[in-house]
């Protein structure tokens, strides 16, 4: 196999001052990408701002003989995105890859959390990098070229206490990656997520110390580097820590289907084990298949036959 380079690609790493964002950033320019490395400079909760860090991170990376230009902006602000976008476009004049990296902390149970948190910490994850992907999407299209990585995380896939602004925001990725996979099939847009676990400032609480250097951020990078690369796949929820990597799926299980006046809560109640049976159970590519497969069913169950 080919190395992996990026020679003549650029780059938007977003959250790229520190911890996954900064060894992202890191990586590609490592393989000769050119790097906008975006940081607002916040601390973990998402208060405070200084360019210290990004302007840090380009200085390592112009160090080591690779381009890179500093952007502060906070990617919950659209109008600070556009102004990124244009000014990498007027630098560099094409935007190849854009990671989705930057992110706050605000954790409370749900009972003692103020919406107010709720919503800024969905405003940075989701917005944020919905924004950042809505800027370069047409700068993509015309070049019949993108990668884009969303992040997600364990948190949003499979929950966890205290967290239901996180967990809600990047569960959100997945939703996200689905619908512009199939949108940027046709023009060489490939969308992946990356759900890491890492140390970083956002764990650093959480984590005895030999978990933690098993589980640095530069044990994630290759990871991302293939996600965003000329082979990359799409529609991928690609899990990464530590060096492991593995594969989220959602599956849906072949289910029951019931007619006219069997259709009642008491039977479904009476075979829900059959419902949840995960034996055959298979991933849908799509919303249509699951409204198809669900249609097809009822004309069997009826004895139709169903031309679809």
């Amino acid at each position: 196999m080919d190395n992996i380079r990026f020679d003549g690609r650029v780059a938007i790493v977003t959250g790229a001052g520190t911890g996954l964002g900064r060894s992202h950033a890191l990586g590609l320019a490592a393989r000769g990408a050119r790097v906008v490395v975006n940081d607002l400079g916040v601390s973990q909760d998402g208060t405070g701002a200084t360019s210290e860090a990004s302007e840090a991170v380009v200085a390592e990376i112009r160090a080591m003989g690779g381009w890179a230009m500093a952007h502060g902006c906070d990617v919950s602000d659209e109008a600070g995105v556009n102004d990124m976008v244009a000014q990498a476009m007027d630098l560099w004049g094409r935007i190849d890859i854009c990671v989705n990296n930057a992110g706050i902390l605000m954790d409370k149970t749900f009972a003692k959390m103020e919406m107010s948190a709720f919503r800024k910490v969905v405003d940075v994850h989701l917005i944020g990098s919905a924004n950042v992907a809505h800027a370069c999407w047409p700068i993509m299209r015309a070049q019949q070229y993108g990668r884009v990585v969303f992040t997600s995380s364990a948190s949003g896939l499979y929950g966890n206490f205290g967290q239901s602004n996180y967990g809600a925001a990047k569960a959100a990725m997945m939703g996200l990656m689905n619908v512009l996979h199939l949108e940027g099939a046709r023009d060489n847009i490939r969308v992946n997520t990356l759900a890491p676990t890492a140390a970083t400032r956002m764990t650093e609480n959480l984590l005895p110390p030999e978990a933690a250097a098993l589980l640095a951020p530069e044990t994630i990078t290759p990871g991302l580097l293939y996600l965003v690369s000329e082979d990359a796949p799409s529609h991928v929820i690609l899990g990464a820590g530590a060096g492991s990597y593995t594969q989220t799926r959602i599956y849906e299980t072949p289910g029951i289907t019931l007619l006219d006046e069997a259709n009642t809560p008491e039977t479904v109640a009476a075979q829900f084990a059959q419902i949840t049976d995960p034996e055959n159970q298979t991933e849908m590519a799509d919303a249509f298949s699951q409204t198809k497969k669900y249609a097809l069913n009822a004309a069997q169950a009826r004895g139709l036959k169903l031309d679809w």
